[in-house]
């Protein structure tokens, strides 16, 4: 039986996708406005890998997450 945090996330789940990506096209924009003729592609690119680390960085400050070696 799920428990109700699983419940809960995938009552949000599609939600959850809709403000990954609003907050992609967030920082894709701040790149073509900073940068003429920005490679789209390659933004959002290294968007996304900023997003990863700073979600790693987030999983790490959790309790009981430990460091990998």
């Amino acid at each position: 039986m799920p428990k109700i945090e699983q419940l809960e996330l995938k009552a949000h789940r599609a939600q959850l996708e809709e403000d990954v990506n609003d907050l992609v096209e967030k920082y894709r924009a701040i790149f073509g406005w900073d940068v003429p003729g920005v490679d789209e592609a390659l933004s959002e690119r290294l968007i996304l890998a900023a997003i990863r680390q700073a979600l790693d960085g987030r999983e790490k400050k959790l309790p009981g997450t430990r460091s990998p070696p």
